[in-house]
């Protein structure tokens, strides 16, 4: 798993300006912290994605529990940077403002741990339930376990809403999965 391209290019460029149209002063401190710590990281990353990237064989396995830590602000590319950090502002803003920023920031502390160590214990399952080894070596990167959790706690707190995803109106409910697929659609892997 090795970085596709690093340095400014069209996902930055692009996230960048998406920050600047909200304006810096209508970012809330954590909110405005994360995002500034994922495009650090992508610039200049603590070590290659092979060695950051989160496991069974590495973390269970080797004892890499580092990993943990890393992998969920470590990007595969530009444009996993870009939609990861898109979500990261847009849902940071609502909660972080209805939850205050020392909460909030204990949250998304909280959320980045959990989210690899159920990534691990659903890996576990699949090997146990497939008898198929080759799941303890899947690797993964980026903050999407943290957004899904984000959009489920927003989901709570905003009931009722309706999203717009590509565009499409779809209940806030929802949202997260048809997002999970046009991710996907959009940039596979």
């Amino acid at each position: 798993m090795e970085r596709r391209q690093r340095g400014v290019s069209a996902g930055l460029l692009l996230l960048l300006y998406q920050i600047s149209q909200v304006g810096f002063h209508n970012i809330p401190s954590v909110t405005l912290g994360v995002l500034v710590l994922n495009i650090f990281l992508f610039l200049y990353p603590v070590r290659p994605l092979s060695e950051v990237c989160l496991s069974v064989n590495e973390a269970v396995h080797r004892k890499n529990w580092q990993r943990l830590l890393l992998a969920p602000f470590h990007h595969a590319d530009d444009w996993h940077l870009y939609y990861n950090m898109v979500s990261m502002l847009w849902k940071g803003i609502m909660l972080e403002r209805k939850l205050k920023s020392v909460w909030f920031a204990y949250i998304i502390a909280v959320f980045s741990l959990l989210i690899g160590v159920v990534y691990m214990v659903l890996e576990l399952l699949l090997v146990i339930i497939l008898d198929d080894p080759s799941y303890e070596m899947n690797c993964g990167v980026g903050f999407s376990g943290v957004l899904f959790a984000l959009k489920v706690l927003n989901n709570h707190y905003n009931p009722g809403r309706v999203s717009s995803v590509l565009g499409l109106p779809i209940s806030s409910k929802y949202a997260c999965w048809v997002e999970l697929v046009a991710i996907h659609l959009i940039s596979p892997g």
